[in-house]
């Protein structure tokens, strides 16, 4: 017989939200994650404030209280981890999921610790809500992994008066710039399109728009990155190439599910969107007991599902497999 009844991939606020839901059904539910509990949110900038409000943001039905009109990445992993805590939901962090094996009602699912070790666990059903934001879309360009490029934006403060290229042209792209402008860097934005990003949050928008009118972050637009030195980088606009002085260079050019990891489940997905076949009212996927939850639905198309939406996937799920019990 199996040890649990959901085994959730991912311990972020979906796969989180799914094993309370679990729990309150009557099930046995774990939580596995290869990093920290809610390791995207962990990863995000520092001092960053939540889009949305603090009810749309809420799991398991426990009100998360903020002083500001929305919540901070900080207030956010609090309440994430205090109602990991009241519902006493049995997690194991820093343990990445390496295969599945077996089939409907006798799953096998082995892992490796931290520390190298093996672990191994039985369940009737798998829900994979492993998020996207571990993926990000590379450049493919040489010099690309030298230690100044990053894929996430951490903080503005080292690169006073310092040369920085952003990379990328929607929201994150966005915010880095304005950051990093406000906290005087000296910003140049490179994005491969003939205008910025049209779902730039409304109050972000006019405002990269009249920094770079008024020439305080430089902007290339219809511009490719070519190549990453150590001290520059080097673009290409049309059939002129120039050369950009950086000392940090933030490619923030969106990220994307773990489409190998998904598919080496069996689970079906669309050669062009990339997004799983499954039952759109139970969240099953083609393969019997393996459903998907979080924005690992939405394929290439990172920005149809957010924890606004993402966090009901659970109790979709936990719905189906009680009604079939």
């Amino acid at each position: 017989m199996a040890d649990y009844d959901v085994i959730c991939i991912g311990a972020g606020p979906t796969g989180l939200a799914t094993a309370i839901e679990a729990r309150r059904a009557g099930m046995r539910a774990l939580v596995l994650d290869k990093g920290c509990l809610c390791n995207s949110i962990y990863h995000y900038p520092v001092n960053m404030v939540f889009f949305t409000t603090p009810e749309l943001l809420e799991i398991g039905d426990l009100p998360l209280v903020s002083p500001n009109e929305k919540p901070t990445r900080i207030e956010a992993l609090k309440y994430y981890r205090k109602a990991a805590e009241h519902y006493q939901l049995e997690l194991r962090l820093f343990e990445l999921v390496l295969r599945v094996e077996g089939s409907d009602e006798n799953f096998s699912v082995a892992t490796r610790t931290e520390k190298g070790g093996e672990g191994r666990y039985r369940g009737k059903k798998i829900v994979v809500a492993t998020g996207y934001y571990d993926l990000p879309n590379k450049l493919n360009v040489p010099g690309e992994d030298l230690p100044h490029v990053s894929h996430y934006y951490t903080e503005p403060y080292e690169f006073w008066e310092r040369e920085v290229v952003v990379v990328g042209g929607k929201n994150s792209a966005a915010e880095a710039a304005l950051d990093l402008y406000r906290n005087g860097a000296k910003v140049t934005l490179v994005h491969r399109n003939e205008q910025l990003g049209q779902t730039i949050k409304y109050w972000v928008k006019p405002d990269i728009e009249n920094r770079i009118k008024a020439g305080q972050i430089q902007a290339m637009l219809q511009t490719r990155v070519k190549e990453i030195t150590r001290d520059e980088v080097i673009v290409s606009n049309g059939a002129a190439e120039k050369r950009l002085p950086a000392r940090q260079v933030f490619a923030l050019t969106g990220y994307h599910p773990d489409f190998q990891f998904i598919e080496s489940l069996g689970v079906h997905l669309d050669a062009v969107t990339r997004k799983p076949a499954l039952d759109p009212n139970t969240l099953e996927s083609n393969v019997p007991g393996i459903h998907l939850a979080g924005v690992v639905i939405g394929g290439r198309h990172t920005g149809e599902i957010f924890i606004e939406n993402g966090r009901f996937h659970g109790k979709q799920i936990i719905e189906a497999l009680s009604s079939k019990r």
